[in-house]
């Protein structure tokens, strides 16, 4: 194989890690914008969830005790 040969298939392969690499970069941003978006959806349902709770306790101290 001559030394042309090898460096074109070198910068091919080179160019195709290039494109992958963009790739994987588009990705990452992607996931990293949705678990962005899944975050603040976690934190509002646990605020959500902490607000019911205090409803439920707050009604359940106003029942009256069983005797």
């Amino acid at each position: 194989m001559s030394s042309a040969h090898q460096i074109e298939q070198i910068a091919e392969r080179v160019e195709r890690l290039l494109v992958r690499y963009e790739e994987l970069q588009r990705t990452n941003a992607l996931l990293a914008q949705q678990v962005e978006a899944l975050t603040t959806e976690r934190d509002s349902l646990k605020s959500r969830l902490a607000a019911a709770r205090a409803r439920v306790d707050a009604l359940l101290e106003r029942l009256p005790i069983a005797s």
